[in-house]
């Protein structure tokens, strides 16, 4: 039997068609790509792709449409482990595309396709799925779905994970900052939050609003975390010998993070966790292809300071 899912994630899925390519094309004409991959896509659903892998029984909430990037979306889903029972299919509804170019030391540009798909309704919300959760995983997507379905995690003492990420900060997130245990935020999404750039100030403001756990990333500069506890302390990015590709670093850090807060590995331990994983994916082209299962992130860590 199919294990109840110990993380929900609620938010949008897209298909990513990823293109390595020498540079960014500035003119009319044909350019080559160096490798293309087609693959699943979107911040909460990276998460949860990312915590199947370490071994976590997660479902995701989302519309896709029935079209043919729906169907990979969804058969990938299936392919990790991802349930999807709860996940709706808008009939004659284009699903979100995004097309992206990699350069070889790992920039991205990105066009985006939202689709034509409705949002998830919050009276399609799986309320004894949610409640029967550890953690409800969110960004913001689906907003009334979002608001209802932190009501019920409330409700039922489940933890609420909130992901701020960079360039998509709406005012209308300070509604649901309140109800956040876990705030996991870009530099960019807390400095525009707290209109301030020093990253302390924001974290501080961000803990007197609600979360317990406040923890500001910023790629290669690694991550700041800080607890309502009084624990605060750096986690520094890991080293990766050859990036190829950033797309889905973040989600993957998120996943990873709320993978250690599950298995109440400690904060320290959880960044350091949460670090080395996203840095083993900056190893591969696309968001999903180098999210490691749990037996090569011990081994990943233990080769570089005794593990985990």
């Amino acid at each position: 039997m199919e294990k109840e899912p110990e993380v929900v994630g609620l938010g949008a899925s897209t298909l990513d068609v990823l293109n390595l390519v020498e540079d960014y094309p500035v003119q009319e004409g044909v350019q080559e790509a160096d490798d293309m991959i087609l693959q699943g896509g979107g911040p909460v659903a990276t998460a949860m792709v990312t915590l199947s892998r370490l071994g976590v029984p997660v479902a995701m909430l989302d519309t896709l449409g029935d079209d043919w990037a729906g169907k990979f979306i969804l058969s990938e889903f299936q392919t990790e482990g991802v349930s999807i029972e709860h996940i709706r299919i808008a009939t004659d509804r284009k699903s979100a595309v995004s097309t992206i170019l990699v350069r070889p030391n790992g920039d991205r540009s990105i066009i985006h396709q939202r689709g034509t798909v409705p949002e998830f309704s919050s009276e399609d919300l799986p309320d004894r799925v949610i409640s029967s959760a550890s953690i409800l995983h969110l960004n913001g997507r689906h907003w009334e779905a979002c608001l209802q379905a932190c009501n019920i995690a409330r409700k039922h003492q489940v933890l609420i994970s909130f992901d701020g990420g960079a360039d998509r900060y709406q005012s209308k997130f300070t509604e649901i900052i309140p109800s956040v245990n876990i705030c996991i935020v870009a530099r960019d999404f807390a400095e525009k939050h707290a209109r301030s750039m020093k990253i302390e100030i924001a974290a501080q403001l961000l803990l007197s609003q609600g979360p317990s756990l406040v923890v500001i990333t910023e790629g290669r500069r690694g991550s700041w975390i800080y607890s309502d506890g009084g624990e605060a302390f750096h986690q520094p990015a890991f080293e990766v010998s050859r990036i190829v590709d950033t797309t889905g670093a973040g989600d993957v850090y998120h996943g990873a993070f709320l993978y250690g807060v599950l298995k109440g590995l400690g904060l320290r331990e959880s960044a350091r966790l949460a670090s080395a994983a996203a840095a083993m994916k900056c190893g591969s082209l696309g968001g999903r292809s180098g999210i490691p299962g749990l037996p090569e992130l011990r081994a990943y860590l233990t080769k570089i300071d005794g593990g985990v």
